[in-house]
């Protein structure tokens, strides 16, 4: 089936814009062209055919251009039914089916919804025909802004469509429509309801109507294109007839809108015919004489005359004139002619119908606009053409003479009608005879009070007002010309005119001076009376009243729209019109005409409201307080006065008119509008608040009234004077309190009557709507006539527009109260609640108030209602179930999404923001999805409320949704500049909902699915459109890029949240991937590739605008200017107008200030409020100039206040679009951050793109127009790049390689980039450092990079890889070839890492100002990243240039200082402070342990010189004392989530002692002790002693669980003691006895230590199951315990050789030189050969290892996927758990961990071949027999036992018995396989094997 609904968009989009788009025009025209035939023969169907029939019931029909398509019975029989129903062809109805299913997925529905779902459609369709004729009719005849080019190509299509008979067509289509037939608007047994678009039932009959409307439209609007020929004249004139005696016309809008419409269509034709247009188009009807005698003879004839010739009769009227404007002179049966219509005509009185049944009604008030300006206007040409023509004028004159003979008082003597009933069928005789003028005039007053600008120059108009307003001689007839007048008085120059016409007498006895005389003389008349006692006041003539209320009436409008200026003067004494207010003779009507008068004044300066207040209070009536209650008792009033009350109970009630009240409470409105001060805070309008509750509102329901429309009038005034009182008068917290007894009911009778007395109305009111009294009561009451009956009201009734008001005031009267209740129901609880519990007592008021959002008549009243749902939302968690039980979701969610389609389809944007209601109901639904679930918006969304929320599948196309809605206007993105706001606020609810917890799946799910594409297509279409400039539109501007945010941050959130495993989910990401970074679409990427491998590799020089950077290059522009420039030429006068105080103020206007925070978020100056804080300056600088006389410098400052608030309004603009901007920013970085670290394995060329966007990014911080917010968040991204680029390097081996083998030389450089794009990097990182505009926050980041950029370049996966390893690999089995790479490798390293230091080098100065300056006064985060960046920068300080800065600045000094003061207080206090000073003192001491380690001798002896050790020595942090197992500290751990106190200690205890370490490197072993490095050793000796206990605490604890750290710690205590103590001459021996002990637990064999680090080494070697991260800390701690044997069997070797220590063989005693000890534990020869045996084992376990992991390297890409998942788990760190890592890296990561492991056990090995060394040589020492038996005369130490060290004979062959075992293994040792030479070993194993073989000869030989 044909869409028409594409024509339709076609259309609009051509016709939106004054000059159409060309393309715009091309799709036009080709639309046209296809759819000319449907055009033609408008609505014009096949009909059944039984043949098609048939194939429906055969279940298989073939469809035009698609295969054939298979029902089922319900299918075929629903088609069958469509086809009986509108008269269709069957196969016709099949498409429509199909094409229903599209729209609607009709699968599990019923057949009836079906049905009507179908014919929904159908109607759908033909609307859309319709609206697209009526849009090019309309642009034709109305659209003067439209291209003429454009409107002439259109005008000639529809002549050539009315040429081929589609104006007949429409007139036949009027008939046919309105038939009860299939084909028209159904018959008996067909369907009445069908369904709309929104899924709402719908009479057919109803739409049938509007489409005869709309069709009627069509057929008046072609009249002025081209002009109706006879035939189609008379036709209309017999379908106008037809249409007349329609006996629906009076209760149906929609008929009486056809049937005016036709009436118009032929008297259009006939004057613009008798008019004549232009010389190109000559007149078809006036020359036709056969059509002049047929239609006169057609509409004079008798049968036309049915029951409503009102119509037809106009017809004969128009037919007159026509026939006047169109004869020749001398036509005598023309003159005939024209006097019979004419005398029918007015016997008839057609100007009374045409203004009652038509003009007045509310059908014609509601119908379009410019048809009713082109009815008006063609009225106008009627009117004049009339008073023009001679026969017309002379008809004219003789009704006026008719009516002035027939109600002249001197002719015809009144009689009383009451007593004779003959004087009243007279006097009713005579008022019809005068009947037709006065309706003449009100007719002409009709036409020109809707129209006013057709009076302006017509003269002809105003000589008939002239000739109308002379020689009355009854009121009717003046008073029907005074309201001419008024009517005429609609614009400023007739309001001029009118008044000039009745200032200067021009017509006699009708002027201003008559109206104010004639109200002094009744003055007169009454004062005189009331001085007479008990006189009587005279009657007062109800002509003259009526007279006088006209007279009111053109006074009113005339100052109304009369100009400002001049009006001032017109009326200067007003004190007349107050005059008769208090009479209570004075017609209740009368009073309302001059309070309606006086009303007006108020306008006009503050000076006359001031007066119109002071004889308001002298003249007008009283409005007394209600009867006071006292103890139950009524208190007696006096006597009854004629007061407010009196006059509208006992008056106006009986008379059923309320204009007296109605007018009173319209004036006291626009006064309390007009109020500037509000201290009292309405205090002086307490009673007349209660007479208006009271008296006015409260029985409004139960009085009679004559006309409905007074009614509503009076509920429109007093609702308006209730919320004028709530929003005027604002009440603080102390006034609420105040007022807290009374409400409560508290106090004594007195103090509550005075309370209530001086009550202030605002708080009544708010007391009466919190108990549900009565404004609650009658509010709702009016609100429970429903949306619905208000709606039919409204387009049917005259009071409609009034109840439409009082509806809209009843909700804001709610809306403002509910914004203030809970701050009263706090003071005033529990006797006031809020009102939304006052409105949950009946559920049906609640469901009310929700249901106005489907009232699309006045947006105001949506608006409230959204409003008011906000609120509830917000206070009621159970709302959803309130409305879902009520059985209102349905209808809501239909509601909110048509109101929401409805604005998406405006042709122009609300001129506020806040009137936008399209944006209201986007911020509901955002704002209430943070609520509990199940909440508005999911209610709204279509979400399952009645299940778990997150269980949802959402079906957008199954139900009419705020969610489909929001998804079509998302997906098309249309008319921007009218939609831009729901654009931004689309994807941003878009966005909100796919990061909460509970909608996310079913929405992400649903944007990623086929149907929508939303991610992909939006980011290949819309995200990278230029934007709009400034100048063009600067809020379509700004709502762009805020929607491109939203937009990539939906990007970033979908990447990151897809699951791979998913296959969808992956597509759905290689897609983003391949468009965010490749140029090629995805479509062109090979698709038999498996979804788990990376998109194919693209070519470098193809990558420089992929589609990431030309979202980059987007955002990157110069702001118009920047938010804090100040105008120049304004400075001198800030001071005057403390511009700077009222700016610097940062309150928001709700709080004094000038500030308002937008909806974006946006801390914006109001500008309302900057000017009325600059005008409060300027006038108090105003009197003191005054004073001085300086005028000029007064206009100076006006002149300034202009300029400032222009500056404002730029400063508004501009930061809008830089929050805009950086919104944007931030949603690209985040969706550039989550593709590069959590979906970047998907592509190839990894490492050019990252260099891309390092480029980019650095380029754009560099930049002069980036901002401080944009460079942190590119800092951000370029961080996180770095680290990425980083990371690849470290796990990738490579890219672009298909095979999945792996390299040796992938191990050998980390750097992918080349040297020139390193050195790109590096250059614009330091600049972008070193840019101006900076702060600590954007530093960290910077350092960041920075560090990591230098880790980068250091070229290598494993910096402790030892060589031996590398060649070891290297060389197996390879060729030459590696040592090219290898020293191309060399080269390019060596070149970087020259290039890098040259690049710092240039700017060392500049840098270091800026890290020292962090470093020293930045915060602990910014120090402590200074500091690092400073140890790397002295990590590539090959000239050692930072470290002389370093020390010239004192930088190493400040460090060493700070480390010896502040360290204590860290290390003590548990807070968030403490720690991060901590990490401060920890990146100090890295600085310092760089300097010491990385300088070799010169770093340490810089800081020795320092006095480094006198700074740590007095470093108290060293001595805290801390229990293990405290429970504080774990409960702080826990808590807190900080170290504990030990953990803290250790991160400074560690450096400390390393840094220690470092200075032992100065002291030369070799030398002898009393040489030069005596300072060195005693300062170090010092700082050991100084700190005995920590150190003694180290080597004496014994934890209960083995951590790294502590074995560290003893690792670097005994390395500072083996150094050192050995140097003392005179020391202590407790030292040496703790390094004794600890020796006696690290030498003893594994299996028999009790040393808790070897015992949990054991058991992790017997657990199979550690993990990865258990395994390598193992490792690391074997390691650590083998470096503390080699210091301990250092410290003993030293003391054998150097002290002249002599071990026992088993026994506790040691002797020698001159010095005893006694111990109980000390280290014997035995225990030296148990250190021997275990290293010798360890050593050929180590061995085995390495040599198993260097098997496994060679066959690295032999091993299987299993294989190598098992190596990664063994050796890595962490378990690998992405299953989508391919082969090659996962054998590249293997090959990496298998090294790393192999450098660790290469390490291992190097202690262990020490401790053998050492102590082969011990036992050398003690078993050579020069050494053995000779004693050492200049040795310190002796034992004290007096038989020499061999002993017994059989310990030493039981020593000897042990050791030759290991001497053998030893033997064995492959040197080639320990990888070091192993000669002295072998000499010293031979050597000590030859001495005991001697020795025992008998034994061991």
């Amino acid at each position: 089936m044909v869409s028409y609904r594409r024509l339709q968009v076609t259309v609009e989009a051509a016709l939106r814009a004054p000059k159409p788009e060309p393309h715009n025009r091309a799709d036009l025209a080709h639309a046209l062209h296809l759819c000319a035939d449907d055009l033609k023969n408008l609505l014009q169907y096949p009909g059944p055919k039984a043949e098609d029939r048939q194939q429906v019931l055969s279940k298989e029909v073939r469809l035009p251009n698609a295969p054939p398509t298979i029902l089922d019975s319900q299918d075929a029989e629903i088609a069958l039914k469509l086809s009986d129903d509108f008269y269709l062809n069957e196969v016709d109805c099949v498409s429509l089916l199909v094409a229903a299913h599209q729209e609607w997925n009709l699968l599990g529905r019923e057949p009836l919804e079906v049905l009507r779902l179908a014919a929904g459609l159908w109607f759908t369709e033909r609307r859309a025909l319709i609206t697209s004729v009526q849009l090019m009719l309309r642009a034709v005849v109305l659209d003067e802004d439209l291209d003429s080019d454009f409107v002439g190509e259109l005008r000639q299509f529809i002549e050539g469509m009315i040429g081929a008979g589609f104006r007949k067509r429409l007139i036949s289509l009027i008939k046919e429509i309105n038939r009860e037939e299939p084909a028209g608007c159904g018959g008996p047994g067909t369907e009445p309801y069908v369904m709309d678009s929104r899924g709402a039932l719908v009479l057919r009959r109803n739409i049938a109507q509007r489409e005869r409307l709309s069709i009627s439209q069509c057929l008046v609007l072609s009249c002025l294109i081209v002009r109706l020929n006879a035939e189609e004249v008379k036709e209309l004139y017999s379908l106008l007839k037809d249409c007349s005696t329609d006996a629906g016309i009076s209760s149906e809008p929609v008929k009486l809108q056809v049937t005016y419409t036709i009436m118009f269509a032929v008297s259009v034709a006939l004057l613009s015919d008798a008019l004549g247009g232009s010389q190109d188009v000559a007149p078809v009807l006036s020359a036709s004489p056969a059509f002049r005698r047929e239609f006169q003879k057609q509409v004079m004839d008798e049968d036309s005359r049915g029951s409503n010739d009102g119509f037809t009769g106009f017809i004969r009227f128009v037919w007159s004139v026509f026939l006047m404007l169109t004869s020749g002179p001398g036509a005598s049966s023309d003159e005939a002619a024209i006097r019979a219509c004419l005398d029918w005509s007015c016997e008839n009185n057609v100007f009374e119908f045409i203004t009652t049944s038509v003009l007045k009604t509310a059908a014609y008030q509601n119908d379009d606009e410019d048809l009713i300006f082109m009815y008006d206007a063609y009225l106008h040409k009627l009117i004049t053409s009339f008073l023009s023509l001679p026969l017309g004028h002379g008809k004219v004159k003789e009704l006026k003479e008719l009516a002035m003979i027939a109600l002249d008082t001197y002719v015809h003597e009144p009689k009383d009608p009451l007593v004779d009933d003959v004087a009243r069928a007279e006097q009713q005789a005579l008022q019809a005879q005068a009947k037709p003028f006065i309706s003449l005039l009100s007719f002409i007053s009709e036409v020109y009070q809707r129209e006013p600008e057709l009076a302006l120059e017509n003269d002809l108009l105003w000589n008939f007002v002239r000739f109308a307003g002379e020689d009355h001689t009854s009121y009717l007839t003046l008073v029907a010309f005074l309201d001419m007048l008024t009517a005429l008085a609609s614009n400023e120059v007739t309001a001029k005119k009118v008044y000039q016409l009745l200032q200067n007498k021009t017509i006699r006895a009708v002027g201003w001076q008559t109206l104010f005389n004639s109200l002094n003389v009744y003055d007169q008349r009454f004062r005189q009376s009331l001085q007479t006692t008990g006189a009587l006041l005279p009657v007062f003539q109800v002509g003259d009243a009526r007279a006088l209320e006209a007279y009111l009436k053109v006074l009113k409008k005339v100052l109304e729209v009369g100009n400002e200026a001049e009006r001032a003067q017109w009326f200067p004494d007003i004190e007349p019109l107050f005059k008769l207010l208090p009479y209570e003779n004075v017609p209740p009507y009368l009073k309302g005409a001059l309070r309606n008068a006086i009303s007006v004044y108020v306008q006009i300066s503050p000076v006359m409201k001031e007066k119109v207040w002071r004889l308001l209070e002298q003249y007008d009536l009283p409005v007394l307080a209600a009867p006071i209650v006292d103890e139950g008792n009524l208190q007696q009033l006096p006597a009854q006065a004629y007061d407010m009350t009196f006059e509208l109970n006992e008056v106006e009630a009986r008379q059923e008119e309320y204009p007296s009240t109605l007018s009173y409470l319209e004036l006291l409105n626009v006064l309390m509008a007009s109020e500037v001060d509000n201290a009292d805070r309405g205090k002086r309008y307490s009673g007349i608040f209660r007479f208006v509750r009271d008296q006015v509102f409260g029985p409004f329901a139960q009085r009679a009234y004559a006309d409905p429309v007074e009614k509503w009038k009076l509920v429109v005034a007093a609702l308006t004077h209730f919320n004028t009182i709530l929003s005027m008068y604002q009440l603080s917290e102390e006034e609420i309190r105040s007022g807290t007894a009374n409400a409560l009911g508290q106090g004594n009778g007195l103090d509550e009557r005075n309370g209530s007395v001086g009550q202030l109305p605002s708080v009544e009111i708010m007391k009466d709507l919190m108990s549900g009294k009565v404004i609650f009561r009658n509010v709702m009451s009016i609100l429970l006539l429903g949306v619905d009956n208000v709606a039919d009201e409204r387009t049917t009734q005259l009071y409609g527009p009034y109840l439409e008001d009082a509806i809209r005031l009843c909700l804001q009267l709610l809306l403002t109260a509910l914004n203030k209740d809970v701050l009263y129901a706090e003071y005033w609880r529990p006797v006031y609640t809020p009102i939304d519990v006052v409105l949950f007592h009946d559920i049906r008021q609640i469901i009310t108030l929700l249901e106005y959002v489907r009232y699309d008549l006045l947006p105001k009243i949506q608006q409230s209602s959204i409003q008011i749902m906000g609120i509830l939302s917000a206070r009621v968690p159970h709302l959803v179930s309130v409305i879902l039980e009520a059985g209102a979701g349905v209808s809501l969610i239909e509601d909110y999404a048509g109101c929401l389609e409805a604005r998406s389809l405006d042709v122009q944007a609300p001129e506020s923001p806040d009137d936008d209601i399209g944006s209201l109901i986007l911020r509901l639904l955002i704002d209430n999805l943070e609520r509990p679930a199940p909440n508005i918006t999911h209610l709204l969304l279509k979400f399952d409320v009645d299940r778990p929320v997150e269980r949802t599948i959402l079906e957008p196309k199954r139900h009419f949704s705020c969610l489909r809605i929001i998804l079509d206007i998302l997906d098309s993105l249309s008319k921007p500049e009218v939609n831009g706001g729901l654009h931004e606020l689309g994807f941003q609810l878009m966005y909100e909902l796919c990061v909460d917890p509970v909608t996310s799946p079913a929405v992400v799910e649903l944007l990623r699915s086929e149907k929508y594409d939303f991610f992909s297509k939006h980011l290949d279409t819309f995200a990278c459109d230029p934007l709009q400039t400034r100048t063009e539109n600067h809020s379509l501007r700004v709502s762009s890029l805020q929607q491109r945010a939203w937009l990539l941050k939906l990007l970033a959130l979908d990447l990151h949240v897809s699951d791979v495993d998913i296959v969808s989910h992956r597509e759905s990401c290689r897609r983003l991937l391949a468009l965010l970074f490749l140029q090629k679409p995805f479509a062109e990427y090979d698709e038999g590739t498996p979804g788990l491998l990376a998109i194919r590799h693209v070519p470098a020089e193809g990558l420089h605008k992929i589609k990431v950077l030309q979202l980059l290059d987007i955002l990157q522009f110069p702001l118009a200017e920047k938010r804090t420039e100040f105008p120049q030429e304004l400075q001198s006068l800030k001071a005057e107008l403390k511009v700077d105080e009222i700016l610097d103020n940062s309150a928001t206007v709700d709080d004094g200030g000038i500030y308002h925070i937008s909806e974006r978020g946006d801390r914006l100056i109001d500008l309302a409020a900057f000017r009325d804080a600059l005008w409060q300056e300027y006038k108090q600088l105003e009197a003191q100039y005054s004073v001085l006389g300086n005028v000029p410098h007064q206009l100076e400052l006006r002149e300034a206040i202009q300029k400032l608030l222009k500056w404002a309004w730029r400063r508004n603009k501009n930061l809008e679009e830089q929050a805009a901007q950086l919104h944007m920013l931030v949603g690209w970085s985040q969706l550039v951050e989550v593709a590069i670290s959590r979906r970047f394995e998907y592509l190839n060329s990894r490492t050019q793109i990252l260099f891309e966007i390092l480029d980019a990014c650095l380029t754009a911080i560099v930049s002069a127009d980036c901002s401080l917010g944009m460079a942190f968040s590119l800092s951000q991204v370029v961080m996180t790049t770095m680290a990425k680029l980083q990371e690849q390097s470290m796990v990738s081996p490579g890219e672009g390689d298909s095979t999945d083998d792996v390299t040796y030389l992938d191990l050998l450089s980390t750097v992918r980039l080349s040297n020139s794009a390193c050195h790109t990097i590096l250059s614009k990182l330091v600049s972008s450092i070193l840019r101006p505009e900076s702060s600590e926050f954007l530093r960290r980041r910077q350092y960041a990079t920075l560090l990591s950029y230098l880790h980068y370049c250091q070229g290598m996966v494993n910096r402790d890889l030892p060589l031996s390893v590398m060649r070891t690999l290297l060389l197996e089995d390879r060729d030459g070839e590696e040592d090219t790479e290898i020293e191309k490798l060399d080269r390019e390293q060596s070149e970087l890492a020259h290039i890098n230091f040259t690049i710092l080098k240039r700017e060392a100065t500049a840098l270091l100002d800026l890290i020292v300056t962090d470093a020293t006064h930045g915060s602990e985060v910014a120090k402590a990243m200074a500091y690092y960046v400073l140890d790397a920068l002295l990590g590539v300080d090959h000239q050692q240039v930072f470290f002389s800065q370093l020390q010239s600045r004192g930088l190493l000094q400040s460090c060493l200082t700070d480390i010896s003061t502040n360290s204590y207080q860290a290390v003590l206090l548990p807070s968030p402070e403490s720690v991060r000073r901590i990490y401060t003192l920890e990146s100090e001491m890295a600085l310092l342990l760089r300097v010491g380690y990385q300088t070799k001798k010169k770093g340490a002896q810089a800081l020795f010189a320092m006095g480094a050790l006198r700074h740590l020595s007095s470093c108290r942090a060293l001595d805290v004392v801390f229990a293990e197992d405290g429970m504080s500290e774990k409960l702080m751990k826990i808590e807190m989530g900080m170290p504990s106190l030990q953990e803290r200690q250790h991160q400074i205890v560690s450096p400390i002692l390393r840094l220690v370490l470092c200075f032992t490197a100065l002291v030369d072993p070799s030398s002898s002790i009393g040489t030069s490095q005596d300072e060195i050793v005693r300062e170090i000796l010092s700082f050991v002693k100084e700190h005995h206990s920590l150190l003694f605490h180290i080597l004496a604890n014994e934890p209960r669980v083995a951590r790294l750290s502590d074995l560290e710690e003893i690792q670097l205590v005994t390395a500072i003691l083996s150094k050192v103590w050995p140097c003392d001459d005179a020391v202590e021996p407790a030292y040496t006895q703790a390094l004794f002990s600890v020796s006696q637990e690290y030498f003893c064999q594994d299996s028999e230590s009790r040393n808790r680090f070897v015992q949990h080494i054991l058991e992790s070697q017997r657990n199979p199951e550690l993990s990865s991260g258990a395994s390598e800390e193992v490792r690391k701690m074997e390691l650590l315990v083998a470096r503390v044997r080699c210091n301990l069997i250092s410290f003993i070797y030293s003391l054998v050789t150097r002290r002249g220590l002599q071990l026992s063989l088993s026994t506790q005693k040691a002797s020698g030189g001159q010095y005893v000890v006694e111990r109980q534990r000390h280290p014997t020869l035995k225990l030296i050969v148990s250190l021997l045996q275990q290293a010798t084992l360890d050593l050929e376990t180590a061995l085995n290892e390495k040599a198993i992991l260097l098997s496994k390297l060679q066959d690295v890409n032999e091993l299987s996927r299993h294989e190598v998942d098992e190596v990664i788990k063994a050796y890595g760190e962490q378990d690998l758990t992405d299953g989508s890592e391919s082969m090659r890296k996962r054998r590249y990561l293997a090959m990496v961990e298998m090294c790393c492991a192999a450098g660790s056990r290469e390490c291992q090995l190097a202690s262990l071949v020490f401790i053998i060394e050492h102590s082969l040589e011990i036992l050398y020492i003690h078993f050579d027999d020069r050494s053995l038996w000779a004693q050492t005369a200049r040795g310190k130490y002796e034992m004290t036992e007096g038989e020499a060290i061999p002993g017994r004979r059989e310990d030493i062959k039981a020593l000897c018995e042990k050791v030759l075992p290991v001497f053998e293994q030893l033997e064995k040792v492959d040197e080639k396989r320990v990888g070091r030479s192993m000669n002295h070993i072998e000499r010293l194993v031979r050597t000590l094997k030859s001495r005991i073989l001697l020795g025992f000869p008998s034994d061991f030989l």
